[in-house]
């Protein structure tokens, strides 16, 4: 009896384990199984988040006729978002992080100052939070404000915290989350953290992410994993802003300096975000041309992240939108066809899938 017992639950176990295998296995994305593209974005006259789908990746529709489909006043502390970024989580659900800023509070009467506090002692824009959002289906939200100075003594003091991005590190096991940090009023640079399991918590104090050789500021990190690579896309101070890479064989450390400027542009860029064409060897490269007016997207791009063919601006080449314009700081994804027709449906966009 005490065999048969041993053995039932050794069967049992196995069962459980496989089961839990099997479910984890049907969470993690395949790109075979995507028909679709999304977009994520803020606008700077509504500080809300936008939400933009596309069935070949080359023209986009905002889902809500460009209008926000969440208010930065409904989930942020300083009353608007920007900075948006999504990602498709292994565990099934959707991930997105925000800089919780608006920079016309004050004009609209949300505070009495500029800034929270003191521009000369803490810099321009001196937020100290950002705006976590979950979801299961990419269309009900559940937020929480992540006041990243009281995450641990040593950040009481922070400068900024601005344009967060996540990645799954697969060693770890745990969602990395990496944003620009100022420590007071010094240079700004990308630094990483881990995420709670819950997603509402840093669980580990921010480091930095990567060093630019002559301390010169950086922001706006953004990381790829192609094969065994992980290609991080920043913009750099150094002279005119613009968008340089750094590469790695770790998603935390190792990232070796490029000199090489990867955007084509000749005004400022920021806010680089890549993704991938749907069953090609293809990838994007897309930036925030803030340096031009009315600011728009550029797009490059590659094959193997060192040739990089232009592709233009927004509605000025390959790339469209169809009913929005001056959009910010991009993020992609892609998606299934069901997702994407399940979006559109609940917005009551006629778009097929």
């Amino acid at each position: 009896m005490t065999l048969l017992r041993s053995t039932l639950a050794f069967l049992l176990l196995i069962t459980i384990c496989s089961t839990a295998f099997a479910q984890r296995k049907k969470n993690v994305s395949v790109e075979k199984d995507m028909g679709a593209y999304l977009l994520v974005y803020f606008k700077d006259d509504t500080h809300g988040l936008y939400i933009a789908l596309s069935k070949d990746g080359y023209s986009f529709t905002d889902v809500n006729n460009a209008k926000p489909i969440i208010a930065g006043d409904t989930i942020a502390e300083q009353k608007g978002i920007r900075d948006p970024y999504i990602l498709r989580g292994t565990d099934g659900m959707y991930y997105m992080a925000l800089t919780d800023l608006h920079l016309f509070a004050q004009k609209l009467g949300y505070r009495t100052t500029e800034w929270e506090r003191d521009g000369k002692q803490y810099g321009w824009g001196n937020n100290r939070g950002l705006v976590l959002l979950k979801s299961p289906d990419l269309i009900h939200w559940s937020h929480t404000v992540l006041r990243v100075d009281q995450a641990f003594p040593e950040l009481e003091n922070i400068g900024c915290a601005w344009a967060p991005e996540l990645i799954y590190d697969e060693v770890k096991h745990k969602i990395m989350i990496y944003f620009t940090m100022r420590i007071g009023n010094k240079k700004e640079k990308v630094y990483y953290a881990y995420m709670n399991s819950d997603f509402t918590k840093l669980e580990t104090m921010p480091q930095p992410l990567f060093e630019y050789p002559n301390g010169k500021p950086f922001i706006d990190g953004d990381i790829t994993k192609v094969g065994n690579k992980y290609h991080l896309f920043y913009c750099s101070h150094d002279g005119t802003a613009g968008i340089k890479q750094a590469v790695s064989d770790s998603v935390a450390s190792g990232y070796v300096y490029d000199s090489t400027w990867y955007d084509p542009e000749p005004r400022g860029c920021e806010a680089p975000n890549v993704f991938k064409r749907i069953g090609e060897d293809k990838w994007v490269l897309v930036y925030d041309i803030y340096g031009i007016k009315p600011h728009n997207f550029g797009f490059s791009e590659t094959s193997d992240f060192i040739h990089f063919k232009n592709l233009g601006h927004f509605n000025e080449g390959v790339m469209k939108t169809t009913n929005f314009s001056i959009p910010k700081h991009p993020s992609f994804i892609q998606i299934t066809s069901k997702e994407a027709k399940r979006i559109a449906e609940h917005w009551g966009l006629d778009m097929k899938f």
